[in-house]
């Protein structure tokens, strides 16, 4: 579930201790709590190697045109299943492509539950998922938001198929820390997924990288630090684990369930 901007993200000084090449704060990454489920942390979907690079040009796009931004949508839909059906068939698991929608409304129920500030959602259950299309995503489209809401949403996908979603719904907990710590690992793995798939297109995009950069800031300033509920992730982290995705274009890269606590806060 992708989540419009909610404000500038705070910096703290903290003394940093080195994890697996990563900085990271030292009573953080004493803190994680352990995963044990194997469909999480030795998924196949880490093993073999990047993303095929393939092309994904964006369609035209205007501010305030409803009709443009379902065709952008529709477009990047349409790589995102030629991207991630070749993988699977490289994996050997089936495949099948999720349903999409659109709303316009931030009222509107999706999947039985209001969709709210959400500018995506998807549905496990109904293998689907919507894009909402409000005044608000429609002011300035011309950033890699949408692109990317649409790559995060279908990265829930690919973790429904995987069995990732099933496991991560039975993975024991104890508590209310803990059980958010583990929902996040779950969306921050579905933004690495979202920057696996725009780093494995982006040689196709006609895109700069002042225009990586942005949607990283965008990605910053949308952390849950600032709300009642932390089932998201700090924008630092948010930010992080987009952009490891996007750098290697690997799965591999978004394992977030054997990361230290501090990446998943």
């Amino acid at each position: 579930m992708r989540f419009p901007l909610l404000g500038a993200v705070a910096t703290a000084a903290l003394a940093l201790l080195l994890v697996g090449g990563v900085s990271v704060p030292a009573s953080a990454a004493q803190d994680a709590y352990p995963i044990k489920g194997l469909r999480l942390t030795k998924s196949k979907l880490y093993s073999g190697g990047p993303l095929k690079s393939s092309a994904c040009p964006e369609k035209p796009i205007a501010a305030g045109d409803r009709a443009l931004a379902k065709r952008y949508v529709l477009a990047v839909y349409e790589c995102l299943n030629r991207s991630w059906s070749e993988r699977f068939a490289m994996m050997g698991v089936k495949f099948s492509k999720p349903g999409i929608s659109f709303t316009t409304r931030s009222s509107a129920t999706f999947c039985d539950e209001k969709v709210g500030d959400a500018v995506g959602v998807y549905c496990t259950a109904e293998r689907r998922f919507t894009i909402v299309l409000e005044e608000q995503v429609l002011e300035y489209p011309y950033d890699l938001f949408l692109f990317d809401t649409v790559a995060h949403e279908y990265g829930h996908h690919v973790q429904n198929l995987m069995g990732i979603t099933r496991a991560f719904e039975y993975e024991p907990y104890s508590g209310r820390k803990e059980e958010l710590e583990q929902t996040r690992r779950f969306e921050l793995q579905a933004e690495c997924l979202a920057g696996v798939f725009i780093g494995s297109v982006w040689h196709s995009l006609d895109r700069t990288e002042a225009d990586w950069q942005e949607l990283l800031v965008l990605d910053r300033e949308s952390g849950d630090e600032v709300g009642k509920v932390r089932d998201h992730g700090k924008g630092r982290n948010i930010a992080a684990w987009l952009e490891r995705g996007f750098r290697g274009a690997d799965p591999a890269a978004c394992n977030t369930w054997t990361a230290p606590a501090a990446k998943v806060s």
